[in-house]
C-alpha cells in the first residue's frame, strides 16, 4: 500500500513540473476530484484539485429550470458573491471551469 502512494506521489511531482501554469485539465483516474490545475501567481505555484468526479456543472448559460436551480444552489454554497476570488483557490477554478 505504501509503495502505491510513493509511486503516485512521484508521478504527481513529475506531472507538476510538466504542467502549464493556469491550464486546468481533467483527471479521470483520480478517485474524487475531476480536474487539476497548476495555479501560478507571481513566483508562487500550487497544485489544486477541484470538482466532484462524475458531476457536470450547469454551464455558463443554463437552459432548463433544473440547471438554473443547480447553478443557484452551487453559487449559494460556495460564496459566489465574492467579486475577486483568489486565483490560488479551488473555488476560483471550479467557477471558471465547471460553472
Amino acid at each position: 500500500m505504501a509503495d502505491k502512494r510513493k509511486k503516485a506521489a512521484a508521478a504527481a511531482k513529475i506531472a507538476k513540473d510538466k504542467m502549464e501554469c493556469n491550464k486546468p485539465r481533467e483527471t479521470p483516474g483520480h478517485p474524487t476530484k475531476s480536474h487539476v490545475v497548476k495555479a501560478c501567481e507571481g513566483d508562487k505555484e500550487k497544485i489544486i484539485r477541484f470538482g466532484q468526479q462524475g458531476v457536470e456543472g450547469a454551464g455558463k448559460n443554463p437552459k432548463t429550470a433544473e440547471d438554473k436551480a443547480r447553478r443557484k444552489s452551487y453559487y449559494a454554497r460556495h460564496n459566489a458573491q465574492d467579486p475577486k476570488p483568489d486565483k490560488m483557490s479551488a473555488r476560483y477554478w471550479s467557477h471558471k471551469t465547471k460553472w
